[in-house]
């Protein structure tokens, strides 16, 4: 393939009809430039200029070069900046997975500022279990992960996003229900609904906690269903849950969040691949952490 930089050289030499004046808009010496166009010559098989003792004409095949040659070259420019981008993750394709629990608020709200942000960038989106995304991070099949109290793993890099309070879910008829706040000691004596530690142990773990922190051990209730937007158990009156401030919006009529008192938050981050990411997936991560802020959830 010829060297472009040799084609940009001929054709400021026969657009400016002299050596001379060509090699001083290059800023290069003209002897190397004169060299260039010989070598250019040589490698296309062609003479692209009739040089006599004091200029030169082009020649059909020069004439040609010089018509066509520009838009070789803005089109070799376009695609170079185009590469450039992906680099440096201006363009190029994301996939993002987010728990259940964060389509409530978190994740739409954080995703349309990221796609705003970066309008060249493809960002795919799926809703999925919190083992489920670990996994696709880890194996490269996702590329960044959105969930509530993220495990400690060496391999995987986390930013929190948000650290989100936390409140009582209870039904209306409930005697919490009316009330300002919930205390957490007064949840000692009800079921706890939780999902299975397995499904997420990084925040099983926070509600027991959370609990003990307060003086007692959690009835735990576990979550049949995995996906329940009706609380069913707490609907019926079997449990409680304690779930976040996002978790408010659309929540059926006979139920009501009561915040906590103490108040208590738990975080949401983003995770990614410690190693061997796009840089694509950097750039979300920077905006990420800047759009929280905005949105005051740090």
């Amino acid at each position: 393939m010829t060297d472009l930089r040799r084609l940009q050289y001929f054709l400021a030499v026969a657009r400016e009809r002299n050596f001379t004046r060509a090699a001083e808009q290059l800023h290069i010496a003209q002897p190397a430039l004169s060299r260039q166009v010989r070598l250019l010559e040589e490698e296309l098989g062609v003479e692209l200029l009739h040089r006599t003792t004091h200029t030169f004409e082009l020649t059909e095949a020069g004439a040609f070069l010089l018509e066509r040659g520009p838009t070789v070259l803005a089109a070799a420019d376009e695609l170079w900046r185009g590469a450039r981008t992906y680099g440096s993750g201006d363009r190029g394709s994301v996939a993002i997975a987010y728990g259940a629990s964060a389509s409530y608020e978190t994740a739409p709200k954080l995703l349309e500022a990221l796609a705003s942000s970066h309008p060249g960038l493809q960002i795919a989106t799926s809703v999925k279990s919190v083992s489920e995304i670990v996994a696709g991070v880890t194996e490269g099949s996702i590329d960044l992960g959105l969930i509530r109290c993220p495990p400690a793993d060496s391999g995987l890099e986390v930013r929190t996003i948000r650290r989100e309070p936390q409140g009582l879910l209870v039904r209306r008829d409930h005697p919490l229900a009316a009330s300002s706040a919930a205390a957490v000691a007064e949840l000692a004596d009800e079921n706890v609904l939780l999902h299975p530690r397995e499904a997420n142990p990084g925040h099983y773990d926070a509600i027991v906690a959370l609990c003990r922190d307060h003086g007692f051990e959690p009835r735990v209730m576990l979550r049949s269903l995995s996906f329940d937007l009706a609380y069913t158990p707490v609907a019926n009156g079997e449990a409680v849950a304690i779930i976040g401030e996002s978790s408010r919006q659309g929540l059926p009529d006979e139920l009501r969040w009561v915040p906590l008192s103490p108040p208590a938050a738990l975080e949401v981050s983003l995770v990614a691949r410690r190693y061997n990411r796009p840089p694509a997936a950097d750039r979300l991560l920077e905006t990420a952490v800047e759009v929280s802020a905005t949105l005051g959830w740090l």
